[in-house]
């Protein structure tokens, strides 16, 4: 099974600014033939923002044999649930230094959701259906979103202050450092990110893991 490296990516800074506390931000990833980039991370990361965790459970399936989503961000310290809502069973785990884990085969709902503990990147398989790939962004902050089909984001609320701002998609080229932006009275950030030219894991043709 070859999975991608996840690498922070190079970052083109196109026009930067932040809202005042109170007040929403909205961003937009493009790659580098200025189309719309999906499943990009932006993470928010404020000095003086609160990032104590609150529990909460998200969820990634396994729906027409692959995982749905393909990318996903939490928090750090929370937790991800792994329904099988197909009818063949899937085994699932992870290899990464972020968190390795195995839920042996099953279908339906896992006994347990899984913590993720530590900041970093996983990368999920399937030992049974090999092309199955998805990956989970465990973040520091809570202000953490994944880019729409239209390579966009909406934070509801940021804190006032200097910001440090990360972006992360598993197809980019290749490390940057975090961005540091202050805040002024507008809200829209637009980005490019330069990726490699992929695609997102399908199911094979009828009969193959049915």
């Amino acid at each position: 099974m070859k999975f991608h490296s996840a690498l922070l990516g190079i970052v083109t800074l196109v026009f930067a600014s932040f809202a005042t506390q109170g007040q929403g931000v909205s961003i937009t990833v493009l790659d580098q033939t200025n189309q719309p980039l999906a499943d990009a991370v932006i993470e928010i990361i404020s000095p003086d923002f609160k990032t104590t965790t609150v529990a909460k459970i998200a969820h990634v399936a396994q729906e027409d044999l692959v995982f749905v989503p393909f990318v996903t961000a939490i928090q750090q310290g929370n937790l991800i649930e792994f329904p099988n809502r197909d009818k063949t069973r899937h085994h699932v785990y992870s290899f990464s230094s972020a968190k390795t884990f195995e839920i042996q085969l099953y279908s339906g709902k896992p006994e347990a959701p899984v913590q993720f503990d530590e900041p970093g990147i996983v990368v999920l398989g399937c030992n049974i259906h090999d092309y199955m790939l998805a990956y989970i962004y465990i973040g520091e902050s809570p202000l953490l979103l994944v880019t729409d089909k239209e390579g966009k984001v909406q934070f509801p609320e940021v804190p006032a202050g200097e910001l440090r701002l990360k972006i992360w998609h598993p197809w980019q080229v290749e490390a940057l450092a975090e961005q540091v932006v202050t805040p002024d009275e507008t809200g829209h950030l637009t980005f490019s990110l330069a990726i490699e030219d992929n695609e997102k894991p399908s199911a094979p043709k009828r009969g193959f893991g049915s």
